[in-house]
């Protein structure tokens, strides 16, 4: 018994802790500070920018916080997470208190306050008894209202007829509750789920993997990509206008769409989202190395190609071309497209070596016994298409339909209680129609003189306040 006393009381304490309003201030808060320091660090940038900016030590902190990359880490999920708790939790138990407000077993209406009510209209109905009137706008506050209670006055005399609108309109916040619950929702499983990543297809090719933005690694899509043509146009002064490539997308072999694609113009297909973002030029299969001995100036020339080895002149060692760019920088200068090679000379620690196309001397700076040059190199132009899903982005739209809906019902409709009442004088009745509600009085107060007006059309009176 003390047992089961024991966990009830934990389970209620884990309750009254993930339905505590100070837990959701407290979250808010880490998440904006947080989402400050996710501003003013540039995410998702070059670690070695990172490490010029605030120093090896710095670095390492900021880089074991994840603070370079503070939307996918796992301290910034657990506070999605926890609020995601919290605000569930809390619209669960306010919810319930509310449910019974919004549907009563039997509302009540006092009379006193609608007496009191500042846009109480009265009017008088010559030979109608109340009685009369009361099965005339009974029917009518039964096809508009609801909760419809038909009394007789206090005197015995008379009648009074109560109707309501607008009681579900309390669901508002909890609308935009939910809204917010999915708009997380939505992030965090984009966070998890999603990725984005980068692709170079050189004309008439067809590529598959790409490589995950920020990250040493590769993946492979469900389907190939090729390109079948890549144009761009260029201003007069030389900076490119528009590029564009003919893309195919090719499944189980066959092509099933085949369609331009232009920058901010993105394909869609299964979920990816495969946009245009940049373009180059990649080396042909083989190019010429050019060796010129430093002592006799003799030259050799050799052909080359991407990651294979090739014999130095008089067997002195190998050199490999593993990599090109198209635009190296040198001591903040741009010159150009440039090879990537390694050198491995006999009896040495093999050791890198760069070889721009425009600057054929470049490599003489090595100062070894040969200096190098590439020659003779054809290009092809590739396009750079940025490859990205985001499962949870369903989940923000619909989040953000739901809140605009729930905040115009929040704020532009509310609960009124509407009341006829039917006072004998004499040979005539009397009629006065009042509205209350508990925000939005100017809007109740409208609210009864349309009605009063539907009323006196009914009955041919004519309305005096």
């Amino acid at each position: 018994m003390n047992t089961r006393n024991q966990a009830d009381s934990a389970v209620d304490q884990i309750w009254r802790f993930f339905a505590s309003v100070r837990l959701s201030v407290v979250l808010l808060l880490s998440l904006a500070v947080t989402s400050v320091f996710g501003t003013v660090i540039p995410q998702n940038a070059d670690p070695a920018a990172y490490e010029r900016k605030f120093g090896p030590v710095f670095y390492s902190v900021f880089d074991a916080l994840n603070l370079f990359d503070m939307y996918h880490s796992w301290w910034f999920r657990l506070l999605l997470c926890l609020l995601i708790a919290n605000l569930v939790i809390c619209s669960i138990q306010r919810l319930s208190s509310t449910w019974k407000v919004i549907f009563p077993k039997t509302p009540k209406y006092q009379p006193e306050r609608f007496r009191k009510s500042a846009g109480r209209l009265e009017w008088p109905v010559q030979g109608t008894s109340p009685e009369d009137l009361k099965n005339i706008y009974e029917p009518y506050m039964r096809k508009h209202f609801t909760n419809i209670r038909v009394e007789q006055r206090e005197s015995g005399e008379g009648f009074f007829i109560f109707g309501e609108k607008g009681r579900w309109t309390r669901l508002g916040v909890y609308a935009v509750h939910f809204s917010v619950l999915l708009l997380m929702l939505g992030a965090l499983i984009g966070s998890i789920f999603g990725y984005e990543g980068y692709m170079n297809v050189p004309e008439g090719e067809t590529r598959q993997a790409f490589s995950l933005k920020n990250a040493n690694q590769t993946r492979k899509l469900d389907f190939a990509v090729r390109c079948d043509d890549f144009t761009v146009s260029h201003y007069p002064s030389g900076r490119p206008k528009e590029y564009k490539s003919d893309i195919a997308i090719i499944e189980n072999g066959e092509v099933v769409m085949d369609r331009e694609l232009r920058v901010n113009d993105p394909i869609r297909y299964r979920g990816i989202k495969i946009f245009q973002s940049s373009y180059g030029k990649t080396p042909g299969d083989t190019f010429t190395i050019q060796f010129k001995d430093n002592d006799s100036g003799m030259q050799f020339e050799k052909k080359g190609k991407l990651g294979k080895s090739i014999e130095m002149p008089g067997g002195s060692g190998t050199l490999m071309i593993q990599d090109f760019t198209n635009n190296f920088s040198f001591r903040g200068h741009s010159i150009g497209p440039a090879f990537f090679g390694r050198l491995a000379r006999t009896g040495q620690e093999p050791r890198p070596v760069v070889l721009p196309v425009e600057f054929p001397r470049f490599d003489k700076m090595r100062q070894g016994d040969y200096w190098m040059s590439i020659t003779d190199a054809s290009y092809r132009q590739y396009t750079g298409l940025q490859i990205s899903r985001d499962p949870g982005v369903p989940l923000v739209y619909a989040g953000f339909a739901i809140m605009i809906l729930g905040c115009y019902v929040t704020f532009f409709m509310y609960h009124r209680k509407m009341c006829i009442e039917l006072i004998p004088e004499k040979q005539d009745t009397r009629i006065a129609v009042a509205g209350i509600s508990t925000r939005n009085r100017a809007a109740v107060k409208n609210a009864a003189k349309r009605l009063a007006g539907r009323l006196e059309k009914m009955t041919g009176a004519r309305q005096s306040a």
